[in-house]
C-alpha cells in the first residue's frame, strides 16, 4: 500500500458492552455496576476532584470527560494571562522608554530655550554696541565739524 493508500485503523466499537453501560446507567434497574474510579484515559484525574463510591461506570466516565475539558479551558485561560502578563511588561518596559523619551525631549527643548536666551542677549547687546558706536561717530563728526567751521 502507498502512503495515500493508507487506512487509519480505528479499534471497532464493542456495541454490546456500550449498551449495558447506558442500560445501567437508566433509571429502574435494580443493580447498577459501579466503579472505583478507574480512569480510560492515560492522563490523571485533577486533584481537585475524585470519583464517588458506588458511581456507575458511565457516570464516571461522562465526568471525567466534562472535567478534563473544563481543566483544559482552565489551563488555556492560564496560558492567557501568562500571555497578558508578558504584554503588561513590555507595556510597562516601553512606557518607561516613553518616560525616557518625554525627559530628554523636555531637557533638549530647555536647552534650545537657554541657548536662545543667549542669542537674543547677545544680538541686543551687539545692537546697543552698534547705537553707541554710530551715535559716537555722530558725536565726534559734529566735533569735526564744528572744530572745522570755527
Amino acid at each position: 500500500m502507498s502512503s495515500s493508500e493508507q487506512v487509519h485503523r480505528v479499534t471497532p466499537l464493542d456495541l454490546a458492552k456500550l449498551e449495558s453501560d447506558v442500560t445501567a446507567g437508566l433509571p429502574g434497574q435494580t443493580s447498577l455496576p459501579s466503579v472505583r474510579a478507574p480512569s480510560v484515559q492515560t492522563d490523571s484525574m485533577p486533584d481537585y476532584v475524585e470519583h464517588q463510591d458506588g458511581v456507575p461506570r458511565v457516570g464516571a466516565l461522562s465526568a471525567e470527560a466534562v472535567v478534563r475539558d473544563y481543566e483544559a479551558a482552565a489551563k488555556e485561560i492560564e496560558a492567557m494571562g501568562a500571555e497578558l502578563i508578558s504584554a503588561a511588561q513590555k507595556c510597562e518596559a516601553m512606557t518607561a522608554e516613553v518616560h525616557n523619551a518625554i525627559a530628554y525631549m523636555r531637557e533638549t527643548a530647555a536647552a534650545y530655550r537657554e541657548e536662545a536666551k543667549k542669542i537674543f542677549k547677545r544680538i541686543e547687546d551687539c545692537t546697543i554696541f552698534t547705537e553707541d558706536v554710530r551715535k559716537t561717530c555722530e558725536t565726534v563728526k559734529r566735533r569735526i565739524e564744528s572744530n572745522s567751521d570755527s
